[in-house]
């Protein structure tokens, strides 16, 4: 019964929230444009969804996926857990955090709908240059290195922005050399992985990690996850870009080669 009414007020809340902006698109839709909205009932439907929806997902994250992102920080650093002496707090003793970071970053990435509408949409637009899974994997891989490597940060307790700083200079020259084509979207895939499923999850483990590890302090060091997570794609999504232009290239000198040999023997039997 609880649940029941903690939901029916989250979903009211959600309504309060979603209100300034149906005022908005309505009122600039009347004052605006003046002309009759089209479709009106089936965008009332679909507004209801909408706050339905939000208001189920808020209730999701409050009864799941932010308690299991703090229950298995809690268990991955338990003493019994820790690989070497027991009781020891050594970077090195966190291994299974480590794997677990990995594949929850990659998991969440590969099941965020904002990046699937990306990649498809890119791959409409590319005329099938750009593959869909080829960039989910790209993006996923981006955003589990960094949610491995934030989560080595808080445990060794080393400053954010260092990492931060080092990423954005890898970003910067990995620009310069990428194809100019992929830049754009290489960006906006950093943006994508932090968005529904993948953040409430990191936020998670990331406090969970603070709150467990000693010395480490919730504020300072619980946060920051989700930074690694967006810009870990971009390196990423870049990096697979530039192999493939490499690749590429790779087949087309092969091509050339194989060919001037064709010719050359064509030329010498006649």
């Amino acid at each position: 019964m609880d649940l029941i009414q903690s939901g029916l007020s989250t979903i009211l809340k959600t309504g309060v929230d979603v209100l300034p902006i149906v005022i908005f698109i309505f009122g600039y839709q009347a004052f605006v444009i003046r002309q009759p909205m089209p479709n009106f009932r089936r965008i009332l439907g679909g507004l209801a969804f909408v706050i339905i929806g939000l208001g189920l997902f808020l209730i999701g994250l409050d009864h799941a996926l932010f308690p299991i992102g703090r229950l298995m920080a809690q268990q991955l650093t338990a003493p019994d857990v820790l690989i070497g002496t027991a009781g020891s707090h050594h970077w090195g003793s966190y291994a299974w955090v480590y794997v677990f970071a990995l594949s929850i970053g990659f998991a969440t990435t590969i099941a965020e709908p904002a990046l699937l509408a990306v990649a498809m949409k890119a791959h409409d637009v590319s005329g099938g240059a750009i593959h869909v899974w080829g960039l989910r994997v790209a993006v996923a891989l981006g955003a589990a290195i960094g949610v491995c490597l934030g989560s080595y940060r808080i445990i060794a307790g080393l400053p954010l922005h260092s990492f931060i700083m080092v990423g954005y200079l890898i970003v910067v020259v990995q620009t310069i050399w990428a194809p100019k084509l992929i830049v754009p979207l290489a960006y906006d895939s950093g943006g994508v992985t932090t968005s529904t499923v993948t953040v409430p999850l990191i936020t998670a483990l990331g406090l969970g990690l603070a709150e467990t590890i000693p010395g480490r302090s919730p504020l300072l060091d619980g946060f920051g996850l989700v930074a690694f997570a967006a810009l870990f794609p971009i390196i990423s999504v870049l990096a697979y870009a530039q192999l493939s232009a490499l690749a590429s290239h790779a087949r087309a000198s092969r091509r050339r080669k194989i060919q001037g040999r064709g010719g050359s023997g064509h030329l010498e039997e006649n």
